[in-house]
């Protein structure tokens, strides 16, 4: 109720003070026209005059609603509406004066005067009221706040500009913009300094310790570019997300995020053939093995996506089924998820799943992938997992009439050196013989490196080693490996899976491979440390683990596909016999030790070579110096 009083005080006072102006305009009028000395006969029917001057525009000043808004937020629309208001007052001042007066002994100037005086009188205290209050409110807070860098000077940049300057959290001390025709102009009385690759000088003179990315519209290479510039520059950097992003009736300030580590290796967004992946999957049964897994629970969401009458996901981790179903449930609360715990090795178990739900498609993604567990004392199982497990699946597949089979690859299966990837090109191989079986199931294989946050990766690891204070443990100095998000393989994978012919295996685009050192110094600074602070070691090369790894073999050649992010390899085909002599292997009773399966692998994967390579013999060793 106090609230209520005041807004209509505060408006009866900004109503007088307009009559004030309307009085005071109007006398101006009279002392411009007679040159500051009226004569006597002009003074009373200027005062006569504001006896229908004044109720005309007080009038029009209720009826446009000049007093609905606050003058500390008097803006454009505030100015329309009084000169409206203006314009019509005078006009009513116009007509009365020469209806009520039958002698005309009002100047005409003054009606074409005061009205401009009353415009400038009006808006000018407005403007003059919201600086001076916006000076009490923030001016002393903004003096204080911490000094932020703008990058890009456009649309996105100015708003930012303009919200900043009344932001007490905040104080801009420049932008930055790579269009030359901007530098030295001024965007809301900030200045654009130079351009994004100036960043580190300009901060260091300025001391800004924190930078907003606001180029939404630039391609994802020029975002990244300017992420990295801000961590490399030990900026703390944020970043406004594309225009289509934002949320609609809030301030850009409020869509500003922190820059994770998918900006640093940001890649174009994926767009794929809508049509065909609905035409394979919509209305389809649709089974997922590894469904719990990093990739196959994001498979899981991006086939949801495309309606399905059922989703089969099996995985032999019941926690991991049980956080799926419950995902699904309520984010996808229509839709039918059959959740099945058991071992893709289980040939009963498969057989019975599959008869009953008859799969239209099957996304075999359930693996056993970390690479230094599976090299030492787990071989045997690795290679029973990766192999048997492809090889049960896909029979199962083929007995139910499933009309695809796709088997999630890797790029370790390429020139393998571990056991692990020796694994999965045998799965491979697998499924090539298997195609040469049949012409109901067609098999298509889907390779890509590694993803970011996929569990067991390195960027967890990383992560976590940070939290704890370091250090930070890196194989070897010269180490790569290709990158891409989950959803953005995942996707992919379900593009593939829709153009295949049976045989194929898909190359996914995975970028240029990053260096894992350098991967790991820019993690440091995006969580806001120094190398001094958290250190960066170097442990040696795992077992099985290789300097860089490869998305072709040296004997494959590739052929363009519709899409541009996915190639298809030409491999070795499986030998006719493979299946013939690699089952009674598969399915001895004896657990061959790890030496023993690795010379039997040799004789399957002629490519495969145990990693021999050199390592790192010391394990404390200091990171070099960023080139």
């Amino acid at each position: 109720m106090f609230k209520k009083h005041k807004a209509s005080w505060l408006s009866l006072c900004a109503f007088a003070f307009d009559l004030c102006a309307v009085v005071g305009a109007w006398l101006l009028a009279y002392l411009i026209r007679f040159n500051g000395s009226i004569p006597p006969q002009y003074i009373y029917s200027g005062l006569k005059g504001l006896v229908w001057v004044l109720p005309a525009y007080g009038f029009m000043f209720r009826a446009l609603g000049l007093y609905r808004g606050m003058w500390v937020f008097a803006s454009l629309p505030d100015l329309v509406r009084i000169s409206k208001a203006v314009v019509a007052g005078a006009l009513i001042a116009m007509v009365a004066s020469l209806m009520i007066q039958p002698v005309q002994v009002t100047p005409r100037s003054v009606f074409i005067v005061s009205p401009m005086l009353l415009f400038l009188l009006m808006g000018g205290a407005r403007a003059i009221y919201r600086a001076t209050k916006e000076f009490y409110l923030y001016g002393a807070l903004i003096a204080q706040g911490k000094p932020v860098l703008v990058l890009g000077a456009g649309t996105a940049g100015a708003s930012l500009a303009r919200e900043l300057s009344r932001s007490s959290e905040w104080r801009l001390v420049g932008l930055l913009d790579d269009d030359p025709a901007k530098r030295g102009r001024e965007v809301y009385g900030h200045k654009v300094l130079g351009t994004i690759d100036d960043l580190p000088e300009c901060a260091k003179a300025l001391r800004a310790r924190h930078a907003i990315i606001a180029i939404p519209s630039a391609s994802v290479a020029a975002q990244r570019h300017a992420a990295t510039l801000c961590v490399r520059a030990g900026v703390h950097a944020m970043v406004l997300p594309s225009l289509t992003a934002l949320a609609p009736g809030q301030g850009f300030l409020s869509q500003v995020r922190h820059i994770d580590l998918e900006d640093l290796l940001g890649r174009e967004p994926v767009t794929i053939d809508t049509p065909h992946v609905e035409a394979l999957l919509h209305d389809h049964v649709v089974m997922v093995t590894g469904a719990g897994g990093s990739i196959g629970s994001e498979l899981c969401r991006q086939i949801l996506r495309f309606r399905p009458a059922q989703l089969v996901a099996l995985d032999a981790s019941e926690f991991a089924v049980y956080r799926l179903l419950e995902e699904v449930r309520e984010h996808f609360p229509d839709m039918h998820l059959v959740p099945i715990v058991g071992d893709v090795k289980d040939s009963l178990l498969l057989d019975h799943v599959m008869a009953r739900y008859s799969p239209h498609v099957v996304y075999h993604a359930a693996a056993y992938k970390h690479v230094p567990l599976m090299e030492q004392l787990n071989s045997w199982q690795a290679v029973r997992n990766n192999v048997l497990g492809t090889y049960r699946v896909a029979q199962a597949a083929i007995h139910s009439g499933a009309k695809r089979f796709v088997l999630i690859s890797t790029d370790k299966a390429v020139n393998p050196t571990n056991v692990m990837g020796a694994s999965k090109r045998l799965a491979e191989m697998t499924c090539s013989a298997l195609q040469q079986t049949t012409q109901r199931t067609q098999f298509e294989t889907v390779r890509f490196g590694n993803v970011l946050g996929s569990a067991g990766s390195v960027i967890p690891k990383f992560q976590q080693q940070i939290a704890k204070g370091g250090p930070v443990t890196v194989t070897h100095p010269e180490i790569t490996r290709f990158f891409m998000t989950i959803p953005e393989a995942s996707q992919l994978v379900l593009q593939a899976s829709s153009m295949g012919h049976g045989g194929e295996i898909f190359i996914l685009d995975m970028g240029q491979p990053v260096r894992i050192v350098d991967l790991a110094r820019d993690l440091i600074k995006l969580y806001g440390y120094s190398e001094d602070e958290i250190h960066i070691e170097f442990s040696g090369l795992r077992p099985g683990e290789k300097l860089y790894e490869e998305l072709l073999a040296d004997d494959e050649t590739t052929t363009r596909t519709p899409h541009p992010k996915l190639r298809i390899a030409r491999a070795r085909d499986a030998k006719p016999n493979l299946l013939d002599e690699l089952l009674p292997w598969l399915l001895q009773r004896t657990v061959l030790s790890d030496d023993e399966v690795r010379r039997d692998l040799r004789r399957w994967v002629s490519e495969y070579q145990p990693a021999m390579g050199p390592t790192l013999q010391s394990v404390n060793l200091k990171a070099p110096a960023a080139s």
